[in-house]
């Protein structure tokens, strides 16, 4: 009987480990969908007047639907040909935020400060970006930007 315990004394510790290790893999995909969200949502948002082109790469990052969504938000800022009429800075000013997770879409908020220029002027908001992704492939859902002022913890 001794001898069973010194066996399976440190099987056992050395597996301890494992057992919190099964629990990691939902986190690491979690992380994973994060980083991935995380920069695709700021290739997105963060592009130069007149150019469609980079634009327009940051569509392979979004399902269908999310980029329909995402395009949305630029009517009436686009010019003929699809290039954006102003220039879009969004610069992160803290870590991502998990706000939820279901069914492998993760919904984080990115927050920072967002500055558009254009020929009219520059404006900078206190700023936010609220981003659904997952799927297989991973690609962003849905994207939104938020801008706060006075107290508002919207962009927090």
């Amino acid at each position: 009987m001794a001898c069973y315990f010194r066996i399976l004394s440190p099987v056992l510790l050395v597996s301890i480990p494992l057992f919190g290790q099964s629990q990691n893999p939902a986190k690491a995909g979690q992380a994973a969908i994060g980083a991935f969200g995380q920069k695709a949502a700021l290739a997105a948002v963060n592009f130069l007047e007149g150019d469609s082109a980079r634009l327009t790469h940051a569509r392979g990052d979004f399902t269908s639907d999310g980029w329909k969504d995402f395009m949305k938000h630029l009517e009436g800022f686009l010019d003929e040909n699809g290039a954006p009429s102003f220039t879009s800075t969004f610069v992160p000013s803290g870590s991502a935020t998990v706000l939820s997770e279901e069914a492998g879409v993760v919904h984080f908020k990115i927050p920072g400060t967002l500055t558009q220029n254009s020929k009219l002027g520059r404006t900078t908001y206190r700023a936010a970006i609220e981003v659904h992704a997952g799927g297989k492939p991973v690609r962003i859902q849905h994207l939104e930007q938020i801008t706060c002022s006075g107290a508002s913890t919207a962009c927090q």
